[in-house]
């Protein structure tokens, strides 16, 4: 399998998917467009790695529930009744990741772009969570009383013969490049401490670093491609946010390759669900049922947002309603082959113009149709 798209992982907190359908757009882009490759379903990642989790889990029910439990328990209750992912789920802690992530780490020490050095650091001394600088009160416990602290950390150096993202690094055609996103993500220390303290994570005592654990940021990329590993592709894509993508690309500049299998980000926008409701009288117009009304929010705006980028103006529904309509309309009896195959090269490639073409798009409906009426048959 050469490309298998897999979801940022999603940051665990007190929402639901149908509360928050922003939250699932990485998720459904990664499922449609490995559908359309014909690739079956992917586990969908999680993000358990927070502070936020352990203020959660110290306030609920603390050590009478296990962490592993606690964070399995809230990811569950994103879903509707019934509508567990089929691929299953995969968190930061997972053991495979855990185990990939410290494999990874090792190779890199051993390379000597990752090194254990004695750093000092800004601590809380009523907690010691490892605080920022600028006198803010502790994230953990609110504590301002802080200290600086003299210990062992994983350390990571930038490197210097490459920039933090390059071409190759990003899932998109040559005329696609983000070339603002490469330009802010190299706006970071040249020196990056990558352990942390923290309740819950892949632990780093096996390298001798008691009570911290792996920064989060690194231990996203160890997900996706232990997800990778796990349906042995070649290259795994992680559908992301620009902005997250700024965020985590300089801790994952090591991370992002092992073993053969290479990790890509695709960049997708946000998109303006809180104006949806705006569209009823053009539904009404199209006499839409509700799996197309569905179809349209839930597929064909998250593989919009891969061509946006940024962000789709609620401004932009009534057009892009009106093309997902028509090639619905267009939708032939069965699918054009070579369309199809055509689509798959695109999707393989990173273009995106095929989104906004009717006759491809419509191919790839009649497509989806023809494998759900097969999976309704089984």
């Amino acid at each position: 399998m050469r490309h298998l798209f897999l979801n940022g992982p999603v940051q665990n907190g007190p929402f639901t998917f149908t509360t928050r359908p922003g939250k699932a757009v990485g998720i459904r882009l990664a499922a449609a467009l490995n559908a359309i490759l014909g690739i079956p379903p992917a586990p969908h990642l999680w993000n358990t790695v927070t502070l936020a989790g352990d203020l959660r889990h110290r306030e609920a029910d603390g050590p009478t529930v296990p962490r592993q439990r606690f964070e399995a328990d809230l990811i569950a209750d994103k879903y509707p009744a019934g509508q567990f992912p089929v691929g299953g789920i995969m968190t930061d802690t997972d053991a495979e990741v855990v185990s990939l992530a410290l494999e990874m780490v090792e190779n890199n020490l051993r390379a000597g772009t990752l090194a254990i050095s004695r750093e000092t650091v800004p601590t809380c001394r009523v907690c010691g969570h490892m605080t920022g600088t600028g006198g803010h009160p502790c994230k953990a416990c609110d504590s301002t009383d802080t200290r600086e602290r003299s210990g062992l950390h994983l350390v990571a150096e930038l490197a210097k013969d490459r920039p933090v993202l390059d071409r190759s690094d990003i899932h998109a055609s040559h005329r696609q490049q983000p070339k603002h996103l490469q330009h802010t993500a190299a706006n970071v220390a040249q020196r990056l401490i990558l352990s942390r303290t923290r309740d819950h994570g892949i632990d780093l005592s096996p390298l001798g670093l008691n009570r911290l654990v792996l920064d989060p940021r690194v231990g996203i990329h160890a997900t996706v491609l232990a997800a990778a590993r796990r349906h042995e592709a070649d290259t795994a894509v992680m559908t992301i946010t620009e902005n997250a993508a700024n965020h985590i690309a300089a801790h994952g500049q090591h991370f992002r390759e092992h073993d053969g299998t290479r990790l890509q980000y695709a960049l997708h926008g946000h998109l303006p669900y809180d104006h949806t409701a705006s569209l009823q009288p053009l539904h009404e117009a199209y006499r839409a049922t509700q799996a197309i009304k569905d179809g349209f929010e839930e597929w064909f705006l998250p593989l919009f947002s891969l061509r946006t980028k940024i962000a789709t103006g609620p401004d932009q529904l009534p057009a892009l309603l009106k093309h997902y309509m028509r090639a619905q309309l267009a939708k032939p009896v069965a699918a054009d082959v070579a369309v199809l195959e055509a689509v798959q090269c695109s999707v393989s490639a990173g273009d995106t113009d095929w989104i906004t073409n009717k006759q491809a798009l419509a191919t790839v409906m009649a497509a989806r149709a023809a494998v759900s009426v097969a999976v309704a048959e089984i």
